[in-house]
C-alpha cells in the first residue's frame, strides 16, 4: 500500500545525493561532473517532487540553497570557542621573532621543540563564520561578530553550495567548523556587471560583497551571490579522540568530510620554510581566482597550542603574515582635529583625493602628535597614503624632496575645538583628552549613557537610541538636563509612549537620592571607577569637600609620602600613612584636571540645583580639609567579622563566571577591603585569566597571588568553622 511512497521518497533521495555531488564537483573540486543545463534539468524535477510531497521536506535539500523566506532580523549566537582574531606581522622580522617565541614558549612548557612543525595556508580576504553541525547535519551558522557572539545567518549560509548540508559518513556527532565566505573574482565581476546594467551603484570588491551579501535579510538575495566557503579550523568538537594531531591532518580530514580547504598550503619545519611559502604565495597572488591578504602559520601539532597559550583575544600558536597594503602619493591639504566620544583629541589628515586598495581615501587618522612628529609631517607636504591591512587608510610617511617652501608644521591645540574646554596630556600617555567630560557636545551622548547605568545613577529605561534622540534634537545638553525633561518630551521621541515616558520620568527623579561613591563614578572623571569612587567617598565624606580639596597639594603629599616610605623600607622604619591611599598620581591630576575645569563644576551645581542629593558613606576614612597638607582623620576599622576581615585585596584579570565588580562586593562582604592598586599593603591578589601589570607587580613585591575558587574555599571554610 505504501509502495508508491516509499519509491517516491527514494526517488527524492537518489536525486539529493546526486546533485549534491555535482555541487561538490563543481563547487569544490572545481571539475564540473554534468553540463549546467543536465544540473538544471535534475533540480528541476527535485523541485517538482517535493512540491508535490511536501511531507518528505527536510532542511538540508540541495533545493533550500536557492533561499527561503525573508527574517525580520539576525538572532544572536553565542560560541560554544572564542572565534579568536591572529596577530600580524608585516615583515620578515616579525615573523623571527614570531618563531622564536613559540620556541620559547614550547621549551617552557616542555615540548620538544626542535620538532616543532608549522602549518602554512592562505589567508583569505572574506568574512570569518562558524557551522554547527548535529549527527552530521547543518544546523546552525554565525559570523564572526565580536569573537565572543555572532549574529545566525543560518538561512543565508544554506545557499552557499560549497558548504555541505549533510557530511560524508564518520563526522563526530557534533561538529563546529571554522571557516571563511568570500566570493571569486569572477563571480565579483559577474555581479559588478549585472548592476551596471540595471543602473545601480557597483560593488567596491569582492570581500565588502561578499559581507553584504551574507547579511541580506532574505536569503534568496544571498544566493544571488555566489558566495564560496572554504574551511581553515575546528571550534567544538564532541569527540576530539577522532581526530589527527596536526593541524594539516584536520584540513585534510575536513576535506574528506566534504568541505572545501585551501589547495595552497604547506607543512613547513622553520621559519625560512615560512618565509619562502609566503614569497611563492606572493608570486601567485594575481593568478589566484580569488582575493587572499596575506598567509596565515600555524604550529601544525594541535596538542602544543594550550601550552603555548593565548594573548588577549589572540593565541601565541598562529600569526596572519600580511602582504604590503596598496600605496599611493597625495597632497596633506590640512590637518583637523576629532573629538571622539571619551575626549580624546586625534589629529585627521585631509588629503587630497587618491585611489588606494579599491577605495577613494580624502582623510586618514594621524593618531597623535607623537605619530606626527615620528614622521615629520607638515601641511602641504606630499605624503605616502596605504590602506594598511588593506583596510584602514594611513599615512605613511612625508615624501620630503617634494616638499613645498610654504609648509608648515601642525601644533595641536591646548583647548577643546568642539567645547573650548582645557586639552590636557597625562604624563606618559600619547593622547591629549578634552576634560569638559560632562559639558562637551563630543562627549554628551557617551557621558550621558555613562551617568545613567546601572552602577551610577541607575536611570532604567535611558538607552542608547533614547539618549541619540535628545542629544540630536538639542534636549538635552548636559546630565543636568536630564531632570528637567517631561513626560510629554520624552514621549514625542520615536518607540516611545504616555506609559514609557512617565516611567521614565519616574525613574529620572528616582536617581536623585544617590549615594556619594555612584555619583562620583557617574561623573565619568578619568581613571575614577567605581572602587575609586568608593574610596574617594569614604575619604572626603561630601561632595562639598571634595570639590574644595587642594589637589596639587595631595599631589605634592602623595609624592613626598611615597618617597619617604622608599627610603624607611630598607632601615625597617615605620611607614608615613600615604594620601588617599590605592588612589595613584594619574587618577589624582585627572581630578585636578577634571574639577579645575569650570564646565564641570558649573554642570555640578546644577545637578545639585535639580535636587540631586549624594548621600555620604556611613563610615569615612580620612577627614579631609585640605589647605594642602595632608591630614589624616581616623580611617574606619574593617568589619571584625567575616574570611577576609582586615584584608586588603586586589582584583584583577577576568574571573570564571564572576564580573570584577561582583567579585569586589564578595570581598567587602566577609569584611575585605578591596583595592584598586597594588602596594606592599595589599594581601594578596585575585587573578584570572589575561591579569596584567597588576599581577606582575604583585609578582615583583612577593604579594600572594590566588584564583576565586581558593577564595571561596576561604569563604566557606570560616563559614564552616562558626557555624
Amino acid at each position: 500500500m505504501n509502495r508508491p511512497h516509499d519509491a517516491v521518497q527514494a526517488q527524492i533521495a537518489d536525486l539529493r545525493d546526486a546533485l549534491e555531488r555535482h555541487n561538490h564537483a563543481y563547487y569544490v573540486l572545481d571539475a564540473p561532473s554534468i553540463p549546467d543545463a543536465e544540473y538544471d534539468r535534475l533540480f528541476a524535477e527535485l523541485q517538482a517532487l517535493e512540491a508535490a510531497h511536501p511531507q518528505f521536506d527536510v532542511p538540508d535539500s540541495p533545493t533550500r540553497r536557492v533561499g527561503g523566506a525573508p527574517v525580520q532580523a539576525f538572532g544572536q549566537v553565542r560560541h560554544a570557542a572564542p572565534m579568536l582574531s591572529l596577530q600580524n606581522a608585516f615583515d620578515d622580522a616579525e615573523v623571527l621573532a614570531f618563531d622564536r617565541r613559540v620556541r620559547e614558549a614550547a621549551a617552557a612548557a616542555g615540548l620538544p621543540a626542535d620538532t616543532l612543525r608549522y602549518c602554512a595556508e592562505l589567508k583569505f580576504d572574506g568574512l570569518a563564520i562558524s557551522l554547527r553541525y548535529e549527527d552530521g547535519r547543518f544546523v546552525q551558522g554565525a559570523t564572526r561578530g565580536d569573537g565572543a557572539v555572532g549574529e545566525d545567518v543560518t538561512a543565508n549560509l544554506r545557499t552557499v553550495r560549497s558548504i555541505p548540508l549533510k557530511l560524508a559518513p564518520g563526522a563526530p556527532r557534533l561538529l563546529e567548523v571554522r571557516g571563511e565566505v568570500l566570493m571569486f573574482r569572477a563571480d565579483f565581476d559577474r555581479l559588478n556587471a549585472d548592476q551596471a546594467a540595471r543602473g545601480d551603484k557597483p560593488f567596491v570588491n569582492p570581500r565588502n560583497a561578499a559581507a553584504g551579501g551574507l547579511r541580506q535579510l532574505d536569503p534568496t538575495l544571498t544566493a544571488k551571490r555566489r558566495l564560496r566557503f572554504f574551511a581553515y579550523g575546528l571550534g567544538e568538537v564532541s569527540d576530539e579522540l577522532t581526530l589527527s594531531a596536526s593541524h594539516a591532518g584536520v584540513l585534510d580530514w575536513l576535506a574528506g568530510l566534504g568541505f572545501p580547504v585551501g589547495p595552497l598550503r604547506a607543512v613547513c619545519a622553520d621559519a625560512h620554510a615560512l618565509l619562502a611559502f609566503y614569497r611563492d604565495i606572493a608570486s601567485r597572488r594575481a593568478a589566484l581566482p580569488y582575493d587572499i591578504d596575506g598567509v596565515v602559520y600555524k604550529v601544525d601539532q594541535r596538542r602544543w597550542h594550550e601550552a603555548i597559550g593565548f594573548v588577549a583575544r589572540a593565541p601565541r600558536f598562529a600569526i596572519a603574515h600580511k602582504f604590503p597594503a596598496e600605496e599611493a602619493v597625495t597632497e596633506l591639504l590640512d590637518i583637523d582635529i576629532q573629538v571622539g566620544r571619551t575626549g580624546v583629541l586625534t589629529p585627521v589628515a585631509r588629503l587630497r583625493p587618491v585611489f588606494v586598495g579599491g577605495v577613494t581615501v580624502t582623510n586618514a587618522t594621524l593618531h597623535n602628535q607623537d605619530e606626527l612628529e615620528r614622521k615629520d609631517l607638515l601641511i602641504g607636504d606630499m605624503v605616502v597614503v596605504r590602506r594598511a591591512g588593506d583596510v584602514i587608510p594611513e599615512v605613511v610617511r612625508a615624501v620630503p624632496e617634494r616638499r613645498p617652501a610654504d609648509a608648515r608644521r601642525f601644533v595641536m591645540p591646548t583647548h577643546c575645538p568642539v567645547c573650548g574646554s582645557t586639552a590636557v596630556r597625562e604624563a606618559g600617555e600619547a593622547a591629549w583628552r578634552c576634560v569638559g567630560g560632562l559639558y562637551c557636545k563630543a562627549q554628551r551622548g557617551q557621558a550621558i549613557l555613562h551617568f545613567a547605568q546601572r552602577r551610577a545613577m541607575d536611570i532604567e529605561g535611558l538607552g542608547g537610541r533614547i539618549v541619540e534622540q535628545l542629544v540630536e534634537r538639542d534636549l538635552i545638553r548636559t546630565p543636568a538636563d536630564l531632570y528637567g525633561l517631561s513626560v510629554s518630551t520624552l514621549a514625542g521621541l520615536e518607540r516611545m509612549g504616555d506609559k514609557s515616558a512617565a516611567n521614565l520620568v519616574a525613574a529620572i527623579a528616582a536617581s536623585r537620592q544617590v549615594s556619594l561613591e555612584r555619583f562620583l563614578f557617574a561623573l565619568g572623571i578619568r581613571h575614577v571607577g567605581e572602587e575609586v569612587a568608593r574610596v574617594l567617598a569614604q575619604s572626603f565624606g561630601s561632595l562639598e569637600s571634595l570639590m574644595a580639596a587642594d589637589w596639587e597639594g595631595i599631589l605634592v603629599a602623595k609624592a613626598a609620602a611615597q618617597k619617604a616610605n622608599a627610603r624607611a623600607r630598607p632601615r625597617a622604619e615605620a611607614l608615613v600613612d600615604v594620601p588617599l591611599e590605592g588612589v595613584g598620581p594619574e587618577i589624582v591630576a585627572a581630578l585636578r584636571a577634571f574639577l579645575g575645569e569650570s564646565h564641570n563644576r558649573d554642570v555640578m551645581a546644577q545637578l545639585l540645583a535639580a535636587g540631586v542629593e549624594p548621600s555620604p558613606p556611613q563610615h569615612t576614612r580620612a577627614s579631609v580639609a585640605f589647605t594642602g597638607v595632608w591630614s589624616p582623620g581616623h580611617p574606619s576599622e574593617p568589619a571584625a567579622q567575616g574570611a577576609l576581615a582586615g584584608h586588603t585585596i586586589v582584583v584583577t584579570g577576568t574571573l570564571a563566571g564572576m564580573s570584577r565588580p561582583e567579585a569586589e562586593d564578595l570581598i567587602r562582604q566577609h569584611g575585605g577591603t578591596a583595592s584598586g592598586s597594588v602596594s606592599r599593603r595589599t594581601h594578596f591578589v585575585l587573578a584570572g585569566a589575561d591579569a596584567g601589570s597588576k599581577l606582575a607587580k604583585a609578582s615583583a613585591l612577593g604579594i600572594p597571588v590566588i584564583d576565586l575558587e581558593t577564595m571561596k574555599r576561604m569563604i566557606q571554610n570560616h563559614d564552616d568553622t562558626q557555624s
